[in-house]
């Protein structure tokens, strides 16, 4: 069973909506690591999508593999980190760290849940050539005799596109990614996309423009810093927008450059130089809080987008004020997920 070179996993074209008509199959996109995890007898090998071992970061799944009563299988899935019942990447991203100690605490504490929604290897040889609806007999058969809430789990599938709608709608507060649609009447093409599509689930939201970045070596602006108002009135910093073309650059140093004053962010303000940025990176214009923009964002944890989000428009009909954190989802339901998780598609 080897993994070098690394066998890719197969993977969806991004696409605006989801695909109707009969022969799709919908699950849940997870908010986590993709992972195929690879057994023969006692060694158990997870590999990421780009081919990296990742079993030395998550010891719990290893250990929950190596003890599932199959002896021989390649399993392709979703390493997830579940908090009071919503995903939680950023803890998940505490796993890849060098000390075994730490690990091992965290693997203990916040134990992660590996989400299977393909079966390619077993006893009787591989099933990559078999067509998708006969692979996902294999994994339901797979998982009939093992526990649902253990560590390794069957993702949901739905044939119903009004019920991935749902998902959809319902359980991106939960921290859901988006919902995946695969053709049923496709073998498993490793390192393909034509048979499987995406729709990632992305929000807008009015922020306040604190701050901004010149860009490298140049007076245009680089990057628009980006703030929320939280209940005690204070204007926190909350990530940033650079998705912006030469021109829009240029055009924005005049819009930008009359409103420089202290101290843009009265809350948590962008951070100091640190051993990932330059002093050019770190540095950085406060904004008399002036300007409001719409941007598109896909996550928001840890009081942060977790990515560069997108610009999409001013708002001069919106006031800062407005610009709070209650335009984000509302908390999530804590048995949402957790109950999803327990289906058997």
């Amino acid at each position: 069973m080897p993994v070098r070179p690394f066998y890719p996993p197969m993977e969806a074209a991004a696409v605006q909506t989801l695909p109707e008509g009969d022969g799709w199959v919908y699950e849940p996109k997870w908010d986590g690591f993709r992972c195929l995890a690879f057994r023969d007898r006692e060694r158990v090998v997870l590999q990421s999508k780009s081919g990296q071992p990742l079993g030395r970061y998550f010891p719990e799944v290893v250990a929950a593999l190596a003890a599932l009563p199959p002896t021989r299988f390649v399993l392709d899935g979703e390493i997830a980190l579940f908090t009071e019942g919503r995903l939680d990447f950023d803890a998940l991203l505490q796993r890849i760290h060098p000390a075994e100690s730490r690990i091992r605490r965290l693997a203990a504490e916040t134990p992660t849940t590996y989400l299977v929604f393909d079966l390619l290897v077993d006893d009787a040889g591989a099933h990559t050539t078999e067509l998708l609806e006969a692979r996902r007999a294999r994994v339901g058969a797979f998982f009939e005799t093992l526990p649902p809430d253990g560590v390794v789990r069957l993702s949901p599938a739905t044939r119903d596109r009004d019920v991935a709608e749902r998902w959809m709608r319902e359980l991106g507060a939960g921290g859901l990614d988006g919902v995946v649609a695969k053709r049923l009447d496709a073998p498993y093409r490793s390192g393909e996309r034509s048979a499987m599509q995406k729709v990632k689930r992305l929000r807008t939201v009015d922020c306040v423009v604190g701050g901004f970045r010149y860009g490298r070596a140049s007076r245009d602006v680089g990057s628009l810093l980006l703030g929320l108002y939280d209940d005690e009135g204070r204007l926190n910093h909350v990530g940033f927008s650079a998705s912006f073309t030469a021109d829009e650059r240029r055009a924005l140093a005049p819009v930008v450059e009359g409103l420089i004053e202290p101290p843009g962010f009265t809350g948590d303000a962008p951070g100091g130089p640190s051993r990932w940025s330059t002093e050019r990176s770190s540095e950085w214009q406060p904004l008399r809080p002036t300007l409001v923009c719409e941007v598109r964002y896909d996550h928001f944890s840890g009081g942060r987008f977790r990515h560069g989000t997108k610009f999409l428009r001013w708002r001069p009909d919106k006031t800062p004020a407005q610009c709070t954190y209650a335009q984000l989802d509302p908390p999530a339901d804590a048995t949402a997920l957790a109950s999803l998780t327990r289906q058997a598609g």
